[in-house]
């Protein structure tokens, strides 16, 4: 497979040092940065773009990997452009911390059939769904140490300010949603001062049907992730690292050495398995069906992991919990959402009417005003008439055929009963 790349960054250049080993090519580098140990392993032979347009031509490369240093509006742009293009692209999550850009591109995507592929492969690990099955097992009261009673997720970070806190949690929070389902409401604990908050970030996120979750952040001399299933009789650890696959033999620069994750299930011995992101990331471009169940993460998905960490700086200044909504992601929703306000709006306004013209008419009668008398008894009509249209308005999506568009996102799979 032929890859573009448009810009590009830490997660990214993983999948650019893989690509290699599974017989891909980056063949055009657009939006890069001069300098810098990330560049150095797209290769000086790469053709080089200063824009993202070269990457619009589908003979040119089959699918496009998209990295967030140094974001700019230009490439926001140019993602765009690619997602109306209809063109296949991988890109790093998150990009923006915004629901309102991943909303955007998901609307774009459902005109163009776009693919839409967030780089979160942390769902293919076979310790992943281990743990579903375990967290099943538990609910059901059949688990191998009693009852699951809650979900802890301690993230490690060397660099704990606010951008890179909530980058981690959209993340973290699409293993929450595999393994916890959706949360419905989310709810902060922080130092007092805005600035400080950020290094100790505790988030709790829980709902009528899902499992409690706290999510935590420490400091590390590395990125690291560990997930503690809480059970009655002992907990099942699982630890995370985030460094990327090395080079295990300089003769051999294909031969890699991914990092382990480890598994400890109460008092047993602790089991490691390797997994290689960049090669899941690049399986998951190609088609290839994840070793587990669990399906990968969609664009819906992601964008749902967005939303929870865009609500944080919303719950910490308020102090209080925030329900999530979980709204649909197409233009029916986008349509029901702007009837229902304007069905407000439209209340308010008759009522506005109402006292305008009672006082109009009472004055008009007063003074002998018969024009003005009569501008002031035909409110109803008027009233009635935009209520009638507005009515109308709403037969619409059934005329067009609106709803919403295939390829939306699924809740995974293991974990759909209990949202």
């Amino acid at each position: 497979m032929k890859l573009g790349l448009l810009g590009i960054d830490a997660r990214i250049a993983e999948v650019v040092a893989a690509a290699p080993r599974h017989g891909d090519t980056v063949v055009i580098g657009c939006d890069l940065p001069d300098t810098g140990p990330l560049v150095r392993l797209v290769g000086p032979t790469v053709p080089r773009d200063a824009a993202w347009q070269p990457l619009l031509d589908a003979q040119l490369c089959d699918a496009v990997l998209v990295g967030g240093d140094g974001w700019s509006e230009s490439r926001a742009d140019g993602v765009r452009a690619l997602v109306q293009a209809g063109r296949t692209l991988l890109l790093s999550h998150p990009l923006v911390l915004s629901m309102l850009w991943a909303y955007e591109l998901d609307m774009i995507r459902g005109d163009s059939r776009a693919r839409l592929i967030p780089c979160l492969p942390d769902r293919r690990h076979p310790f992943i769904a281990r743990l579903t099955r375990r967290i099943e097992a538990g609910l059901a009261g059949a688990g191998p140490l009693g009852t699951v009673e809650s979900i802890s997720m301690e993230r490690r970070l060397p660099d704990r300010s606010r951008d890179a806190v909530l980058r981690a949690l959209a993340c973290d929070t699409d293993l929450i949603r595999v393994l916890a389902g959706d949360p419905a409401r989310l709810s902060t604990l922080g130092a007092a001062d805005a600035e400080s908050a950020w290094a100790t970030l505790s988030v709790g996120l829980s709902g009528p049907a899902q499992l409690p979750v706290r999510w935590q952040v420490v400091r590390g001399e590395s990125a690291a992730l560990r997930i503690t299933l809480v059970q009655s009789a002992g907990t099942t650890t699982i630890d995370i690292p985030d460094q990327p696959a090395v080079a295990g033999d300089p003769a051999r620069p294909d031969a890699v050495i991914p990092p382990p994750w480890r598994w400890t299930d109460g008092d047993a011995a602790a089991e490691t398995h390797s997994f290689d992101r960049a090669a899941a990331a690049l399986d998951t471009l190609h088609g290839v069906a994840p070793p587990t169940p669990i399906p990968d993460a969609t664009w819906a998905d992601a964008a749902r992991a967005i939303e929870v960490a865009e609500t944080v700086p919303r719950s910490l200044a308020r102090g209080r919990a925030i329900d999530l909504h979980q709204e649909e992601f197409s233009e029916l929703g986008t349509f029901r959402g702007t009837m229902a306000s304007l069905g407000c709006g439209l209340v308010l306004a008759a009522l506005c009417v109402l006292v305008l013209a009672t006082l109009v008419g009472g004055v008009a009668r007063q003074a002998g005003w018969a024009w003005g008398e009569r501008i002031a008894g035909i409110w109803p009509q008027v009233v009635l008439a935009v209520l009638g249209m507005f009515l109308a308005l709403q037969v619409l999506p059934v005329l067009v055929g609106g709803g919403a568009p295939p390829g939306r996102g699924t809740p995974p799979g293991p974990d759909a009963d209990r949202r």
